[in-house]
């Protein structure tokens, strides 16, 4: 294996890192009490370190009402009392670091909670105050101003507008709890730069921001009209100068920016990566991505080209907190992700997707850039679809009248040891139940099983930091077989992913170093399985694609 842990390099670590997003709640539960913890998270990081990751990404941890899961943040500065103390995320962060894990935290700019003392002083102070500038307020349309300022919907269904009884509306792009900034002016500017450097002097690596491209709004506010350009409230380009200050806060601390950037158009999701702005932004084309061949190959390659100029790296993903769990959504008919076509009793074979969330985990970990892994998927967790109503909690399952699921079902408490629910997740009774059957789905059982999802991310993780060619760097594709994504990396490294309907024959190598599945008995390989092979010592170049027989 390589000497250097990539976590300590010390220059531009996350261009080809793996992080791991912990979904605190979720995770690991140190005080029993049936929700996770930074005392849960403490004791797991031996298992985090074994598992090979760079760096953690927290969900927000700090004090929330839980409108929207730790989203409708009250305050920045402090941690939320069922996770911790500040000096928990302190102790945290330290421990972590000595482990050669750096921390990441989410920051929410685009709204608050309700709770929050901003908005508390703007509904004491009332219509045409001060502290009313600092969100979107506004009168009414209609006789008596009791219609909405305009239609916008609210991105969980409804209308995106509140009425308070002084006879003000105000702006919600999410939930009524989480009440949108007015970027315009500049106090909301100035706290949120001052929260970056709050959480750098903590010794944080980087931020990611949550719907990074929706923090800006047209003042007039217009009604939105589709295919309006510029969008009212996405990707305007005031965005541009909000996270060049915020560039500027980062850099003396060397701290990351990463960005939550939701948009179809390439050329315009790559202008947030310039070299004055983020340094990374998640690749929702690739998540969003069915498991078919041309489409896999075109995300990739849209992605590369898309990042060249700017000089960014790519980022790969396959599930968060927020999207139906990789295992579940593969063994779909329909394999991509929409939160439009979200339904209840979606036909699904958890064998078949299994075998190709396997197979997608050595092609993700095997593409240039660095890798974002959701807690859980290194467990091959699937959805859980069953969680009684009455137990639900998110706002897209409420307010779409229950028609959506909701995202609940990814964000089940992990299952770390025994035979029955808790699973060692901590208390009798977690906040969302585990299913019955997934004994077979903790650590302890997939740490005694070479051939469990748990081995197979730690040794992929292990070879990708062993393997100079991984992580960052050039790729070149193998053209070989119809319907097989085929490439090397430097170091006559290579990934062979087979989608065809019948097994093919591996291109010419010197070893095996990984396989998703077993090989057929003639040494093909089968349908949705991948490999990573090593060739010979030949650089990856660019231009034309290689070849190999079939």
């Amino acid at each position: 294996m390589a000497d250097t842990h990539p976590a300590e390099a010390t220059d531009a670590w996350w261009r080809g890192a793996a992080i791991y997003q912990v979904y605190a709640r979720s995770f690991a539960d140190g005080d029993a009490d049936g929700t996770g913890d930074l005392a849960g998270v403490r004791s797991r990081l031996p298992y985090l370190a074994a598992l090979g990751v760079d760096a953690l990404w927290f969900s927000p941890w700090y004090p929330s009402p839980m409108a929207d899961g730790g989203y409708d943040v009250a305050d920045y500065r402090a941690i939320d009392p069922a996770f911790g103390t500040l000096a928990d995320a302190e102790k945290l962060i330290a421990e972590a670091r000595a482990l050669g894990i750096r921390t990441i935290v989410d920051i929410v700019p685009n709204h608050i909670s309700d709770r929050h003392v901003w908005f508390q002083a703007a509904l004491e102070a009332g219509p045409g105050s001060a502290e009313r500038k600092l969100f979107h307020f506004r009168t009414g349309r209609g006789e008596n101003g009791e219609l909405p300022p305009n239609g916008w919907r609210s991105q969980f269904g409804g209308s995106a507008w509140t009425r308070l009884p002084d006879g003000d509306w105000y702006l919600h792009l999410f939930a009524p709890e989480q009440p949108d900034l007015d970027w315009s002016h500049p106090a909301v500017r100035q706290e949120h730069e001052d929260v970056l450097r709050f959480w750098f002097d903590r010794g944080v690596a980087g931020v990611r921001i949550d719907s990074a491209a929706m923090v800006a709004k047209d003042p007039d506010l217009p009604d939105f009209v589709e295919g309006s350009d510029p969008h009212p409230y996405i990707d305007r380009d005031e965005l541009h100068d909000i996270y060049r200050s915020w560039r500027a806060v980062a850099d003396p601390y060397d701290g990351v920016l990463i960005g939550e950037v939701w948009l179809p158009d390439a050329e315009r999701f790559a202008r947030y990566l310039r070299p004055d702005e983020l340094h990374t932004a998640f690749n929702f084309d690739f998540l969003a991505c069915p498991w078919e061949p041309e489409r896999l190959r075109a995300s990739i390659d849209s992605t590369l080209a898309a990042h060249a100029p700017v000089g960014a790296p790519a980022t790969w993903v396959l599930a968060n907190h927020d999207v139906t769990r990789t295992v579940t959504r593969y063994g779909r008919a329909d394999t991509g992700f929409d939160f439009k076509t979200k339904a209840h009793g979606i036909p699904t074979d958890l064998e078949l997707g299994m075998r190709r969330a396997r197979a997608a985990a050595l092609l993700t970990l095997a593409l240039p850039g660095s890798v974002y892994l959701y807690q859980g998927e290194e467990l091959g967790l699937p959805e859980v679809e069953d969680i009684p109503a009455e137990l639900l909690q998110d706002p897209m399952y409420f307010r779409s009248g229950g028609t959506d699921p909701g995202r609940d079902g990814c964000r089940v408490p992990m299952p770390w040891s025994g035979d029955a629910p808790p699973y060692g997740f901590g208390g009798e009774r977690p906040w969302l139940p585990q299913p019955a059957d997934w004994a077979a789905h903790t650590a302890q059982a997939q740490e005694a099983d070479p051939s469990s999802m748990l081995s197979l991310y730690r040794t992929a993780l292990a070879l990708r930091r062993a393997e100079p060619g991984l992580g960052e760097g050039p790729m070149v594709w193998l053209d070989g077989p119809g319907d097989v994504l085929a490439f090397r990396r430097e170091g006559g490294f290579a990934c062979v992913l087979n989608l065809s309907a019948d097994p093919v024959a591996l291109p010419p190598h010197q070893r095996l170093l990984l396989a998703s599945g077993p090989l057929g008995e003639d040494g093909r390989l089968p349908r949705d399985t991948s490999v990573w092979l090593r060739l010979d010592d030949a650089p990856a170049r660019t231009g034309e694609p290689e070849t190999y027989a079939s």
